[in-house]
């Protein structure tokens, strides 16, 4: 079975993340459930823009809540030209077994405009233990 993935587009960008759940990095014991994601940022429209920063809403079914605001993504600040794609994986460490992570990237236009793209809510589902 192929892990899903979510997608969202909005002002000329496809964000699409399908998100892993790793057993045997998790120690549930320990209250340490981890999760890999892996994104593709597709710029579908006429312009080309940097991705400048980044805010994640990260909850966890235990009732934690946790936002992540930075530069870039992965240490990147990538320029994408029309039709390019950017992609890149990371992870996070959950208490519980589940929970979901949803955001923003924030972008510069070539023109200076700056502009804002969701990255979709995606389900992290850890709960097959």
């Amino acid at each position: 079975m192929s892990a899903p993935f979510y997608y969202k587009l909005t002002n000329g960008f496809r964000i699409t993340v399908r998100p892993t759940f790793l057993a045997d990095q998790s120690a549930p014991e320990q209250r340490q459930f981890v999760f890999a994601y892996f994104v593709r940022i597709e710029n579908v429209r006429a312009r080309a823009a940097q991705l400048l920063s980044r805010r994640w809403h990260i909850h966890d079914d235990v009732g934690e809540d946790t936002e992540v605001v930075g530069d870039g993504v992965v240490g990147e600040q990538p320029h994408i030209a029309p039709g390019g794609v950017h992609e890149y994986q990371s992870f996070c460490v959950l208490k519980g077994p589940g929970g979901y992570m949803e955001g923003e990237y924030f972008f510069a236009a070539d023109d200076g405009k700056r502009f804002a793209c969701e990255i979709p809510r995606f389900i992290l589902d850890g709960h097959s233990l």
